[in-house]
């Protein structure tokens, strides 16, 4: 049979199931020849409604087997029908670009096989967050890292903006095999914390709602408590501000500004509108 050319279409979930899958995704999952979904058991009930044409790639994972294995398998499968000129709709939780590293790879293997590649946007965690927590990015600035590369990079922390660290379950995971926590880890992250924020600055454990009608968890305590705290996979840290920032007194002579005209945070009144 000659190859011929297919489309990928990789969509994302939403993270509260029923809730927040968007109309584009909802189109997409129907017209698909192929629907490969990486979903809750809810969600994937929801999606036959949709498609009968849906498969579970959870059978990829399995105890003991390094993620990169299990993503390995899932790419292998999204691919295939690509060369039968099929149109695979690709399913992954939350959205899926965000610490779906299948998602994109999945779309820089089919584009460079000469595929028609496409990924569209989903509501992912941090959206949750902003919204559950009432934080805007735009008052005080926002950094977001994943908890195990920052604790094994020297980053550069600024403590006058919001600060997340994602997947903490995962500390001390190397492996990259299982998400169980290492209390060491846990200790050594609160340190480097400390050496920017006081011991009693308050850590939110943060996870998102995943049903209807269910509320998401937001539990407060104090960085030097943070190795009490009970993590799960989809457990997120955030760290608020621990003081508004400075202008830089340099700049603000080269802009010709007084630093009384600076009002910290009021910046995100500006943004622009379609449109306008």
């Amino acid at each position: 049979m000659s190859r011929q050319s297919g489309r990928l279409s990789v969509v994302g979930t939403g993270i509260n199931a029923g809730g927040q899958l968007t109309v584009e995704t909802t189109h997409l999952v129907r017209a698909a020849d192929q629907v490969l979904a990486v979903v809750s058991g809810l969600m994937l009930e929801q999606l036959r409604d949709i498609n009968p044409r849906v498969a579970s790639l959870h059978d990829c994972y399995a105890v003991g087997r390094r993620r990169d294995d299990s993503y390995a398998a899932m790419l292998e499968r999204i691919l295939a029908p690509l060369d039968r000129g099929a149109h695979v709709c690709a399913v992954f939780y939350g959205h899926p670009g965000v610490f779906v590293w299948p998602g994109h790879e999945a779309v820089r293997r089919a584009r460079a096989a000469g595929h028609e590649a496409t990924m569209y946007p989903g509501v992912s965690a941090e959206d949750c967050l902003f919204a559950d927590l009432g934080v805007d990015p735009a008052v005080h600035g926002c950094q977001a890292y994943e908890a195990t590369d920052f604790l094994l990079h020297a980053r550069r922390i600024d403590p006058t903006a919001v600060l997340v660290l994602w997947q903490p379950a995962a500390l001390g995971d190397i492996t990259r095999s299982r998400f169980t926590t290492d209390p060491h880890w846990v200790a050594v992250l609160a340190e480097v914390l400390m050496e920017h924020y006081p011991a009693g600055h308050p850590v939110v454990v943060y996870e998102a709602a995943s049903f209807p009608l269910q509320p998401p968890r937001v539990e407060r305590l104090a960085l030097a408590d943070l190795h009490r705290a009970q993590f799960t996979e989809v457990s997120t840290l955030y760290l608020a501000p621990v003081a508004p920032p400075q202008p830089s007194p340099e700049r603000l002579r080269r802009l010709g500004i007084r630093a009384d005209e600076v009002v910290p945070g009021a910046y995100q009144l500006f943004r622009c509108e379609p449109g306008r």
